[in-house]
């Protein structure tokens, strides 16, 4: 029998994987923000200001038990940085390159997140399979939940930079 699923279990599940991506794979440290880090889900909230700019949002999916979708949201400037980390290359060398080099990092980096999430819930009892990941570019991008869905928005501090997971689930 499946583990029932709380908002403390999906901040832990989330939060563990964001933090142990960013650690294994960049040795950058995701830190939870206090206060913001869950969002409420009735609060009117205020996203960090570093992202009211260009950001790059990382998505994918997962279908199960649960189903849903986990979007990792950067600012440009920080996708730029990470790729460049994880690439050996500068963030004007990222820049230079074009944006599809940014993306395949982006996405990679959201599909491995997911991946740890995806693992840590099919451990408590709830089997999925995910989905392609998907990379877009664009401000004052919004994402609206589909009827029926719970959301959960989970803000981290990377090197003074936001990155938001913003989890989008319904159970089956």
């Amino acid at each position: 029998m499946p583990t029932p699923l709380s908002e403390e279990i999906f901040q832990e599940c989330i939060e563990q994987a964001v933090q142990k991506v960013f650690q294994t794979m960049l040795q950058k440290d995701a830190i939870p923000v206090p206060g913001q880090s869950p969002v409420p889900a009735t609060t009117d909230w205020a996203w960090p200001t570093d992202l009211s700019a260009t950001v790059a949002i990382g998505s994918v999916g997962f279908a199960g038990d649960i189903s849903g979708l986990v979007f990792l949201y950067l600012s440009e400037d920080l996708a730029h940085r990470i790729a460049g980390d994880m690439l050996g290359m500068t963030p004007a060398e990222v820049v230079e390159a074009g944006r599809e080099v940014a993306s395949d990092v982006i996405g990679e980096l959201t599909n491995m997140t997911v991946g740890v999430f995806k693992n840590r819930i099919h451990d408590l009892g709830y089997p999925c399979k995910l989905t392609i990941p998907t990379v877009v570019w664009g401000d004052q991008i919004s994402i609206r939940s589909p009827r029926g869905a719970v959301r959960r928005t989970y803000v981290f501090a990377v090197e003074g930079r936001s990155v938001v997971a913003d989890l989008i689930f319904k159970e089956d």
